[in-house]
């Protein structure tokens, strides 16, 4: 296990990734902000869903994701099906247009990291990512975990379970 100082560290570099965040977003289109790009990347990489899939998908509540959709459906980039199973729920599809757009995200998401990473190794660039990939799968559904994360480093407890009171 690593030692305080380098979870500290940890902690100041991965701040930073605010940063990093919003200069791959300078380069998305003006008429796709990052929201509405996450939205059309996870329908291309996992196919159509229901829009509760993917507001987990996302992490985020329906309400930010019915925005999210609502901007990619006005400009036809996605269908809103009706659900066979399900009259009243909808089944969000890319368009033609969706797709082309996903491809073009993709392009300048690709030029974007060329510029800024052109100074990097491929194996630097595949560790990152590796490492990335990682750190992410450590954290699985973030919104289930946050529940049962101790509150201070004396905090053992870490399921609703184990700090009920006895009856």
């Amino acid at each position: 296990m690593a030692a305080q100082r380098q979870y500290e560290e940890l902690a100041r570099q991965l701040s930073a990734i605010g940063a990093v965040k919003r200069g791959l977003g300078r380069g998305l289109p003006h008429d796709c902000p990052a929201g509405s790009a996450a939205v059309l990347i996870l329908l291309d990489r996992h196919g159509e869903m229901r829009m509760s899939r993917l507001a987990e998908l996302l992490a985020v509540d329906m309400s930010v994701t019915s925005r999210h959709v609502a901007h990619v459906a006005e400009r036809e980039w996605i269908h809103r099906d009706p659900d066979p199973a399900d009259k009243r729920s909808r089944i969000l599809r890319l368009t033609p247009g969706g797709k082309a757009k996903v491809d073009e995200l993709s392009e300048l998401s690709i030029r974007t990291l060329t510029h800024y990473l052109h100074d990097w190794t491929d194996d630097e660039v595949v560790q990152l990512s590796t490492l990335l990939a990682r750190l992410r799968d450590s954290f699985g559904d973030c919104r289930a975990a946050s529940a049962r994360l101790p509150h201070s480093p004396h905090d053992t407890q870490t399921t609703p379970e184990t700090t009920r009171t006895p009856a």
